[in-house]
């Protein structure tokens, strides 16, 4: 809701601003290494313990609040949001992008290696939003690596996974070229090769 909003041109209102002061203090990027956090907003009701509040930080909460923040324009980021920025990006490539990071030679969530559109939670959203944090790092490639194994004989990618049918309007088809699938791909090879 915040990279829209943001998006949209409301960075200054406060509510927005809330919002981003709230994932600058509250945001964790726990490896599940530390003790499980027991003040509020970490045990409340059943998130008590849970993945996102427990000992190990949700990718997904990781990467939403990141593509959040990213939509900052870079002038505009205070200090916490850069370091916030730097913890999150951080987080990700030292999980490979999808991978375990205590195991890197394995695939966190086999949900996660699906070329989706519209993005959601998966390996090309993360490369994306890393791209646009100009993240070159080599712990991107294993991500890379798995981007490119997926293009096809024409040079593009296909929807794997698709949330036609929870929309307005079906978006392309599964299992076809996809355009955003492909134009998404493109970009991340480009920042990374570039």
């Amino acid at each position: 809701m915040l990279f829209s909003l943001i998006r949209c041109g409301y960075l200054e209102d406060s509510r927005v601003q809330k919002g981003i002061d709230w994932i600058v203090k509250y945001q964790q990027f726990d490896d599940g290494v530390k003790k499980v956090l027991t003040e509020w907003p970490y045990n409340v009701g059943s998130r008590k313990g849970e993945s996102c509040w427990g000992k190990h930080t949700c990718h997904g909460g990781v990467v939403g609040s990141l593509k959040a923040l990213s939509e900052i324009p870079e002038e505009r980021r205070s200090d916490g949001v850069k370091r916030t920025i730097e913890q999150a990006s951080e987080y990700m490539l030292r999980h490979h992008v999808f991978k375990k990071s205590h195991d890197p030679s394995q695939i966190a969530n086999l949900r996660w290696i699906n070329a989706v559109f519209p993005l959601k939670f998966d390996f090309l959203r993360v490369l994306l939003i890393l791209s646009k944090l100009g993240y070159k790092d080599v712990r991107k490639q294993d991500a890379i690596d798995l981007l490119l194994s997926k293009q096809n004989e024409n040079g593009r990618w296909l929807l794997e996974k698709t949330f036609n049918g929870r929309f307005h309007t079906n978006i392309e088809q599964k299992g076809k070229e996809s355009k955003w699938v492909t134009l998404n791909a493109l970009r991340s090879l480009k920042n990374f090769y570039g």
